[in-house]
C-alpha cells in the first residue's frame, strides 16, 4: 500500500459539526496547521464487521480504502453473532461466505420454554420460509475473514482518533491519540455504539433500554451434544437461550432486567458466578452449558439503541462523512438484525460510493444521501421493532407471564411474519 505524506499547510475549521459553512471567515475561529500529514481518499474508521465489510465491499468494486482501528490489533472478543439469511446475502456477495459456511452450524428451528423446562413451542425454519438460512458465527472467525480478503496494509492499527475537523476544501482532518494526523478525502464511520464520529455530527448518545446481558462461549473438545436449534427460556422479568455454534462450540445469554447499566464488571470468573445466581433453578442443561464455558468469554453489557426519529435526528451524512452499522443504528439483539444490517449497509454504501467516487465532490455527497434514504426506512422500524420484542420478552409481571407462556407463545404467535425482516438480497460484488 501506498500512503501518500506530505508537508503541507491548510486551515482548519474549528467547529463541533461538519454543517458549519466556510463562509463566515469573520465569525469562525480558523487556526494554521503546519506538519506532516498522511493523506488518504478513502478512510474507514473501525476495524469491526461494519468497518470491515465496507472496505472489502470497496475492495470487490475497485475501490481502495484504508482501516483505521484504534486498537493493537483486530478486536477478536466477545462470542458470536446469529446470521439470517439477508446477513449470508451480504456474505455471498462479497465472497466469503462459502468459506464460513463450512465452519458453522446450519440452525434448523427454534424451540421456547418456559423456566421450568416445559416446551411452550417449536418452529422449524425451512417450514417458515425455505430460503431461510440462521447460523451462529464467531465474531473473532468474521473478523479475521473479512480481514484476510483485503489487500496487505489495508488496516492501520493503534490510530485511536481524538479529533475530528473539517477543511476548508471539504476534507476532513483526524489527529490521534499519538498525536499523528490525516487528511480524508471521504470518511466513514464504522467505529460503533460509542461513536465518536457519530457524537461529532450531532447523534444523541445511545439510550439504555432497561436491560443487560451475559453472553458466553461454551466450548467441548469431546463435541457439543445439543440439536442444530435455537432455544429460548422465558422466565419473569429474565430470559435466556443457546443455540449450537459449531460441533464444538455453543453460544449462550442471559438476559435481565435493570434500572440502571451496573458497574463494569470484567472479572470473567464475578461474572459466570452472577450469571449463573440469576438461573440457578432454570433447566440444568443451561447451567452444564454455562459451567463448560471458559471464563475468558464471558461478558456482560449493558443493552442500547438509538431511534433515528424523522426531521429531529441528524442525517446520516454531512459532507462528504457517513456513517455505518452500530455507528449510525445502534440496536438491541433482539431480532439477532444488529450485524446483519450492518453487513447491509456496508454494501448498499459501497455501490452508491463507487458509482460516485470518480465524479465530483457533490457526486460523493448525493450517493451519501441517496444511501441514507436507501437505508433509513428500514434501519428505523427494525430499531424500534427490535426494542418492542425485548420489553415484551422482559416482562415480570406473574399473571401477563403467564397469559404469555400460555396463551400468546402456544397459540398466536406464526414465526413467518416474525422473519419478513431478514428478507434482503445483495447481488454479487466480485468482479
Amino acid at each position: 500500500m501506498s500512503m501518500a505524506t506530505t508537508t503541507s499547510s491548510f486551515m482548519i475549521l474549528k467547529s463541533p459539526t461538519c454543517h458549519t459553512r466556510i463562509g463566515s471567515l469573520r465569525s469562525s475561529k480558523l487556526i494554521k496547521v503546519q506538519s506532516s500529514v498522511q493523506k488518504e481518499h478513502v478512510v474507514i474508521v473501525g476495524g469491526g464487521i461494519a468497518g470491515l465489510a465496507t472496505a472489502l465491499s470497496l475492495h470487490r468494486l475497485g475501490v481502495r480504502s484504508l482501516v483505521l482501528e484504534q486498537s493493537e490489533s483486530l478486536r477478536t472478543g466477545g462470542t458470536s453473532l446469529t446470521l439470517f439469511k439477508n446477513g449470508w446475502s451480504v456474505l455471498d456477495s462479497i465472497g466469503v461466505a462459502n468459506y464460513l459456511r463450512t465452519q458453522y452450524l446450519e440452525i434448523q428451528g427454534m424451540v421456547v420454554k418456559s423456566e421450568d423446562g416445559r416446551e411452550l413451542r417449536a418452529f422449524n425454519f425451512k417450514e417458515e420460509d425455505e430460503s431461510q438460512e440462521v447460523r451462529a458465527v464467531e465474531r473473532r472467525v468474521l473478523l479475521e475473514t473479512l480481514a484476510a480478503q483485503l489487500p496487505p496494509d489495508s488496516i492501520q492499527y493503534s490510530s485511536r482518533l481524538v479529533k475530528i475537523e473539517p477543511s476548508p476544501n471539504g476534507d476532513t482532518l483526524l489527529e490521534f491519540l499519538d498525536g499523528s494526523k490525516l487528511v480524508a478525502k471521504i470518511v466513514i464511520g464504522c467505529d460503533g455504539i460509542r461513536s465518536p464520529i457519530a457524537k461529532w455530527m450531532g447523534f444523541s448518545e445511545p439510550k439504555f433500554v432497561g436491560h443487560c446481558a451475559f453472553r458466553g462461549l461454551a466450548s467441548y473438545s469431546d463435541g457439543q451434544p445439543f440439536q442444530p436449534r435455537v432455544n429460548y427460556i422465558y422466565g419473569k422479568g429474565l430470559r435466556a437461550g443457546y443455540v449450537p455454534v459449531s460441533p464444538t462450540k455453543v453460544y449462550w445469554f442471559i438476559c435481565f432486567n435493570s434500572s440502571s447499566p451496573g458497574p463494569k464488571t470484567t472479572e470473567p470468573s464475578v461474572l459466570k458466578k452472577q450469571a449463573k445466581d440469576l438461573v440457578e433453578n432454570w433447566p440444568p442443561e443451561l447451567l452444564n452449558i454455562m459451567d463448560s464455558t471458559p471464563d475468558d468469554t464471558i461478558i456482560r453489557t449493558p443493552l442500547v439503541d438509538r431511534w433515528l426519529w424523522p426531521s429531529t435526528s441528524p442525517p446520516v451524512s454531512a459532507g462528504r462523512v457517513v456513517l455505518v452499522g452500530d455507528a449510525w443504528h445502534p440496536m438491541t439483539p433482539n431480532l439477532g438484525q444488529g450485524a446483519c444490517c450492518a453487513l447491509e449497509d456496508a454494501v448498499v454504501l459501497a455501490k452508491k460510493l463507487a458509482a460516485a467516487i470518480d465524479s465530483d465532490d457533490s457526486s460523493i455527497e448525493d450517493a451519501f444521501r441517496s444511501y441514507g434514504n436507501e437505508r433509513w426506512p428500514r434501519i428505523f422500524p427494525l430499531t424500534i421493532r427490535a426494542n418492542l420484542v425485548g420489553s415484551a420478552l422482559q416482562w415480570d409481571n406473574p399473571l401477563v407471564c403467564s397469559v404469555r407462556n400460555n396463551i400468546v407463545i402456544p397459540k398466536l404467535i406464526r414465526l413467518g411474519p416474525l422473519l419478513e425482516h431478514t428478507n434482503f438480497t445483495s447481488e454479487s460484488l466480485q468482479r
